[in-house]
């Protein structure tokens, strides 16, 4: 299932595109309810999620509903044909949970961005609008169906649009770091860990030092799974825990 894109909002120059992931796992129709946790294993929000595929093209939105009234809700739309190709992607994070509040959308077809933003409470609202083209290896919401379809041991570099507000694309490293034995309803099983890493240009890693990586288990096979995610929602946020129930 895609998850989420932990939103990275740094203001980095774009890089060159790599090529887009081939479809070795094409995605179908699914709906789930995800959880986010906290390290400490304190339930903060519960998550939908409903995907629907048509022809070559899915659409998939994952809303999660936190306990103090916060909403982060995330839409892609996408294509799996050969290659997988993010074609459209909008994002609202709003409420307690997070320090900004944030819509923003992107289109591959029209080239445009919008975005409304407001800093604080205190702030005035912006509304952004523009021209943006969309990498063909951006993959906004759809880190842990990329990671499924990598080959066993293999790393992959990506990218994702991160709204600083004005979007920004942003590099990063899909890597493959350990086997670990993961208990899977009480039942142990060998999961692949990876590590999904900013890629940060010499001055901006010299102003960002402690950005943590985002931890992902897959279950490796025939029928690769989602099993777990680690890492900050937004910008500088908290480690939080996506779990598929």
């Amino acid at each position: 299932m895609p998850l989420l894109g932990f939103a990275l909002t740094l203001a980095l120059a774009s890089l060159a595109d790599a090529e887009p992931v081939t479809v070795r796992f094409p995605e179908g129709v699914t709906r789930a309810f995800p959880v986010l946790r906290s390290v400490d294993n304190e339930k903060l929000a519960q998550g939908d999620l409903s995907q629907v595929v048509r022809g070559d093209k899915v659409s998939s939105r994952l809303v999660f509903h936190f306990k103090d009234g916060s909403i982060y809700d995330e839409s892609v739309v996408f294509s799996q044909r050969d290659v997988f190709t993010l074609l459209s992607y909008r994002i609202v994070q709003q409420g307690p949970s997070f320090p900004e509040t944030l819509e923003a959308a992107v289109d591959r077809d029209t080239g445009r961005y919008q975005v409304r933003y407001r800093a604080d409470d205190d702030s005035p609202e912006e509304v952004l609008t523009g021209k943006f083209a969309l990498p063909d290896d951006a993959y906004n919401g759809m880190l842990s169906l990329i990671v499924k379809n990598l080959p066993a041991r293999a790393e992959e570099t990506v990218s994702v649009v991160a709204f600083t507000p004005k979007p920004r694309v942003v590099k990063l490293l899909l890597q493959p770091v350990a086997e670990e034995r993961m208990l899977v309803s009480d039942s142990p099983m060998q999961a692949t860990r990876y590590h999904i890493r900013p890629q940060l240009g010499l001055f901006a890693s010299l102003l960002v030092t402690d950005i943590p990586d985002l931890r992902m288990w897959i279950l490796p096979g025939e029928a690769p799974a989602f099993l777990r995610a680690e890492g900050p929602l937004y910008f500088m946020g908290p480690v939080w825990r996506i779990e598929p129930y």
